[in-house]
């Protein structure tokens, strides 16, 4: 029953990131959008924990490799995985991993906020590092266009989830919805 739970939150989560991932903007200097997606990458870190919120966003990258439109602006298929974006997305993955890990036997907000900032971290490191090796610019040049136009919104989006995530996981842990495991 408790694996089957998680198998259920880990999709419904797949799912509301690939729906915040259609709140897309381009940029004109960078191949990478703002997009809602690393909003629900902080939801799904802490609500459900390392091992199912990184099968969560396996599950997401799955669907997109398949060809589901579920990356930003209805995108899906390898080439967006592969392309110089695709980072950021593999980077989800490491990076639900380490806020789930950061947070397993820790329950104050700080906490919370400081695994989300390791979770941003990783993402923005693995985005960089594939922007860097699919389009041949520096490393300096890839922090420009990749990072730093979004870290002062990615910091809100973190703020924000922290602040979502406690309300939640308490409203979900009250209705006996949350598994156990997940509820600390």
């Amino acid at each position: 029953m408790q694996r089957t739970k998680f198998l259920i939150l880990s999709s419904l989560f797949a799912a509301i990131t690939a729906l915040l991932a259609q709140i897309s903007f381009p940029l004109p200097f960078s191949p990478v959008p703002l997009t809602g997606q690393t909003f629900a990458v902080f939801l799904t870190g802490a609500l459900l924990g390392k091992c199912w919120g990184a099968v969560a966003l396996f599950i997401y990258i799955l669907l997109g490799a398949a060809g589901l439109p579920v990356f930003h602006n209805a995108q899906g298929g390898l080439q967006i995985i592969l392309g110089p974006t695709g980072g950021f997305l593999w980077g989800f993955i490491l990076g639900t991993y380490f806020l789930g890990k950061f947070v397993e036997n820790r329950d104050s907000y700080p906490a919370l906020l400081g695994g989300m900032f390791i979770c941003l971290l990783t993402c923005y490191t693995l985005g960089t590092l594939q922007l860097v090796y699919i389009t041949g610019l520096h490393l300096q040049q890839a922090l420009l266009i990749g990072v730093l136009p979004f870290v002062p919104l990615d910091l809100v989006k973190l703020f924000a989830a922290g602040q979502l995530s406690i309300v939640v996981k308490r409203r979900l842990a009250g209705a006996g919805l949350l598994p156990a495991t997940a509820r600390k």
